[in-house]
């Protein structure tokens, strides 16, 4: 790790060591001084893979490496604060450092003091280098991590395929038994639980049983939470109510203002009145069930079941003595060399019978080590899947060995259970990764347990980091890279995937974040503090503390950390609150004031609406900072002292009014996030001014001059109103310009050949959304090449539209949504669907169309359809009878619809037959 922290300041600092040396006549000693540690730094390089490999076999060693780890980060801290206020008074151009700082010094003492703290910590690493032969540490070539550089393993990844279904591994008769004991009466049980430890399949068994077609014909309504440790009652029994209910946002609203004891009697009225299955995911402690316990009615005879998993099977019990339990079982030599093969050998040409045979023996041996335990079998199968030679597996089973020898916390963590020996597969494969990828998965350590980790949030702030080593324009494409290594070696779950397959959401397993967190806490690499008024706040770190995620539930006021974690040298700070969290102006006056050497600054969902304080300002080395959700009323012009920024996310709630322009200055400014309402100071915002803009959501074009767009020639995503203009033939002229890089637009008018016009200079775009009176589509659209989602809505389409989006040859999403006024014809009062048309859709969604009656779907239309909304459309009166022939529909979900409607679609209703096939169907109809 210390290699790893060690490359990448060497590479951060590089351009700012590259300007002060140019600037050598200003900046006196200290170019000399810079150059000096710089090249200390790259010596030490060479011997940090040694050590970094030692440090669990010798104290001295590890002690040795965490001195060079925080010498390099204060090195990186004084020279990136000495350039950011140096550079500014002078009129050279280094494009990272900036313009202008607030701060008035003493040039002479400065430049004193600097040269002083460098000269120190260059001592340092130079006695460091000097001790290293007394530790018997050798010099290694090569940065990558385990058996090979990282640039080799990106050309080989796409080789191989994602994660196979290891759920179909041995668990079917486990899936089939449990549903059993939730639907069949003679069998039937109250509480289903299984119990085992982590990484055995539980969650992956309870999603084939919640999924199983039997399961869904047999309830009405279906509900699925995952419990923390620390999880809150009251908020888990609102999760389950508004799932159960399929609740709007007014009732949402409604709910969330609900009293506890409110909440849980109409959980239970809801659970005695219809057949509901909750499925609680990873409950802890009795404690956890004991505050979930009032919304169930559990000593009452109902249909409705729950269905949970754990780790204790004294949970388990605890929950309902009478309830049925199930273990999953390890799995036995055949299933996990099975799971192991379809993994590590999918693919492989293996004509050398020869060289098969040797890695089934070898890979064989290796899975004794795993007894049986899913995950562990498919990380050590995902390590194995880059190794593609006999002597590269031999190698893994000698390091195997080794490690196993040495142990680890988590090794004796489970020691006596069945499971005792597998965490090694876990560590073993952290062990090979590259340097930067280390980093990578060591900063999800920040995220809390169980949480859904959106991707591109995660892509950014790996940049803001310096994670990414890569051009401008293509950084948040390598950290995308660098998260999919680490789902194909089987270290990083897939949560959902977006419209265009890529990954949208990811989280760790419970045994990987574990070895995570961990590994971060040995390498001192962040720290993470649990705020809650149940079990306060854990234990202060023992070392500097440079990345801090402070997790808040809503019954506690302590933002700010401590004095133990406020040292001067925190570079990223994370909070993670709960749905409502109040928050008052002094605790961000002592954000902002104390830690000046911040790059991350995440303060997203916070209640309370205060004006941001002026010394928001002092955060000069910002690169990414969030006020996503929060209630600001006003944003200070001090602003624009952060040159630094690369995302600015302003999507505030409803107090904000004005915003101040001033990112004219912040060159840097990659993705920009404006609030869907605001007023500006004065004057327009100068887009033209940031080339790397790569995200632009809620400009309008009263607030920026359109024909700026076409400067941006990265720009990937653009969401813009266009609002009546004086001169409309001058804003068309604007948007004749090409975005040959926009992937996503979002535009929204009162004018329909605004609507019209505008995609036409997209001709690459994934993802198209239109609002406004828009009565003809583009026939251009049918020979985009990419086109995979589209969104209309409060549009006046014409019956003959449909014929341009059924040809769309890639099209896979498509939502249809009308005007809240059933007095606005939004859409044509008959949908035709042609037999062949939208091969490739695979969800519909119709919302609030109003005026239509008739839906006719011939045979062989929609033949990928597998998710169906069907929303307040409430003069339709059936679903198409073609819906019969489209075998792949999975999910049917209708809200909000007449009683007459949802009585067809019922079990012996007049339109049963056309929707029978259907795994999942969900009806809420308008009482």
């Amino acid at each position: 790790m210390a290699e790893a922290v060690v490359t990448i300041v060497a590479e951060g600092i590089k351009p700012l060591v590259d300007y002060i040396i140019q600037q050598a006549n200003f900046f006196g000693g200290v170019s000399d001084q810079v150059e000096v540690a710089q090249t200390e730094l790259q010596l030490m390089l060479g011997y940090l893979k040694d050590a970094d490999a030692r440090q669990g076999e010798d104290e001295v060693v590890r002690i040795w490496v965490a001195t060079i780890r925080d010498a390099a980060y204060d090195l990186e801290d004084v020279i990136e604060t000495f350039v950011l206020k140096v550079a500014s008074r002078r009129k050279g151009s280094l494009k990272i450092v900036l313009k202008r700082f607030a701060c008035i010094f003493r040039e002479g003492y400065h430049l004193y003091k600097t040269g002083w703290e460098i000269e120190k910590i260059t001592t340092k690493l130079s006695t460091l280098r000097s001790s290293l032969q007394s530790y018997n540490i050798r010099e290694t070539r090569g940065s990558g991590g385990g058996g090979g550089s990282f640039e080799r393993q990106q050309e080989m990844r796409l080789t191989y395929p994602h994660v196979i279904e290891r759920e179909v591994v041995g668990l079917e008769d486990g899936v089939n038994i449990l549903a059993t004991h939730l639907v069949e009466e003679e069998k039937c049980s109250r509480v289903v639980s299984i119990w085992g430890m982590g990484g055995s399949g539980k969650t992956t068994i309870a999603k084939q049983v919640f999924h199983h077609s039997k399961v869904r014909r047999s309830f009405d309504c279906f509900a699925w939470v995952c419990i923390s440790q620390q999880c809150q009652g009251i908020d888990v029994l609102e999760e389950i109510l508004i799932k159960l209910t399929s609740a709007t946002n007014e009732q949402r609203e409604e709910i969330e203002k609900m009293k506890k004891d409110r909440v849980a009697e109409k959980l239970c009225i809801i659970q005695r009145e219809r057949k509901c299955l909750v499925v609680l995911d990873d409950i802890w402690t009795r404690d956890a069930w004991n505050t979930l316990k009032p919304g169930f009615p559990i000593n009452e005879e109902t249909k409705s079941r729950i269905l949970l998993t754990t780790r204790n099977k004294e949970v388990a019990s605890h929950v309902d003595e009478n309830g049925f339990l199930y273990q999953p079982h390890a799995l036995n030599d055949d299933e996990s060399w099975e799971l192991f093969e379809k993994i590590a050998l999918f693919g492989r040409d293996y004509t050398n019978s020869e060289s098969y045979a040797k890695k089934e023996e070898l890979g064989k041996k290796m899975l004794q080590r795993c007894a049986g335990l899913p995950l562990a079998i498919s990380v050590l199968a995902g390590l194995l899947a880059r190794k593609d030679t006999v002597e590269e597996w031999n190698t893994v089973l000698e390091n195997v060995d080794v490690y196993i020898r040495r142990g680890t916390i988590l090794e004796r963590e489970y020691k006596g259970q069945e499971y005792e020996g597998t965490s090694w597969v876990l560590a073993l494969s952290y062990d090979d990764l590259p340097y930067r990828l280390k980093l990578c998965f060591l900063y999800l350590g920040l995220f809390p347990e169980d949480y859904e980790i959106p991707v591109k949030r995660l892509t950014k702030l790996w940049v803001a980091e310096g994670l990414s080593s890569a051009s401008t324009e293509i950084m948040e494409e390598v950290s995308y890279s660098c998260l999919i290594e680490l789902v194909n070696r089987c270290m990083v779950q897939v949560g959902k995937y977006g419209s265009t397959k890529n990954v949208k959401t990811c989280r760790l397993h419970d045994l990987m974040r574990d070895l995570c967190v961990l590994k971060a806490k040995e390498q001192s690499f962040l720290h993470t503090v649990n705020v809650s008024a149940v079990t306060g706040t854990k234990a202060a770190p023992t070392s500097k503390v440079r990345k801090l995620a402070i997790y808040l539930d809503k019954e506690v006021d302590k933002l700010v950390p401590t004095t133990d974690e406020r040292d001067g040298h925190l570079r990223s700070l994370l909070y993670f609150v709960p749905t409502q969290f109040f928050w008052n102006k002094r605790v961000m006056r002592s954000i902002f004031e104390d830690f000046k050497l911040l790059r991350v600054l995440k303060f997203e969902d916070m209640l309370g609406g205060v004006e941001l304080p002026s010394t928001i300002g002092n955060l000069v080395h910002l690169r990414f900072l969030s006020l996503k959700n929060s209630r600001i009323k006003k944003l200070r012009s001090s602003i624009a002292n952060l040159v630094c920024l690369q995302t600015l996310d302003l999507r505030c709630r409803i107090l904000v009014r004005r915003i101040p322009n001033v990112i004219r200055d912040m060159e840097q400014l990659k993705h920009l996030y404006l609030p869907a309402s605001y007023n500006r100071v004065s004057g327009k915002l100068g887009l033209a001014t940031h080339p790397h803009l790569q995200t632009l959501v809620n400009v309008s074009s009263k607030d920026c001059d359109l024909i700026d767009l076409a400067e941006l020639r990265y720009l990937r995503k653009l969401v813009v109103e266009v609002q009546r203009l004086k001169n409309l033939e001058e804003m068309l002229k604007s948007t004749s310009i090409t975005f040959n890089r926009l992937r996503s637009l979002s535009v929204q008018s009162d004018n329909e050949e605004v609507l019209v016009r505008m995609p036409l200079s997209c001709h690459h775009i994934f993802k198209l959304q239109l609002k406004g009176p828009i009565k003809e589509l583009p026939e251009e659209l049918k020979n985009y090449p990419n086109l995979t989602k589209i969104s209309l809505s409060e549009t006046l389409l014409k019956d003959d539209q449909i014929e341009i989006l059924e040809n769309l040859p890639k099209l896979r999403m498509l939502f249809l949504e009308g005007y809240t006024s059933v007095h606005i014809r939004a859409f044509p009062g008959t949908l035709v669907c042609s037999a062949g048309g939208f091969p490739h859709l695979e969800f519909l969604s119709l919302r609030q169309l109003c005026k239509l009656k008739e839906w006719r779907m011939e045979k062989g239309a929609m033949p990928s359809l597998s998710r169906l909304h069907i929303e307040h459309c409430i003069d339709l009166t059936s679903v198409p009878d073609g819906l019969q022939y489209i075998t792949t529909l999975k999910e049917l979900h209708v809200k909000r619809m007449p009683s007459t409607f949802c009585d067809k679609l019922q079990e012996g209703g007049q339109d049963f037959y056309k929707i029978q096939h259907v795994p999942s169907v969900m009806l809420f109809q308008i009482w």
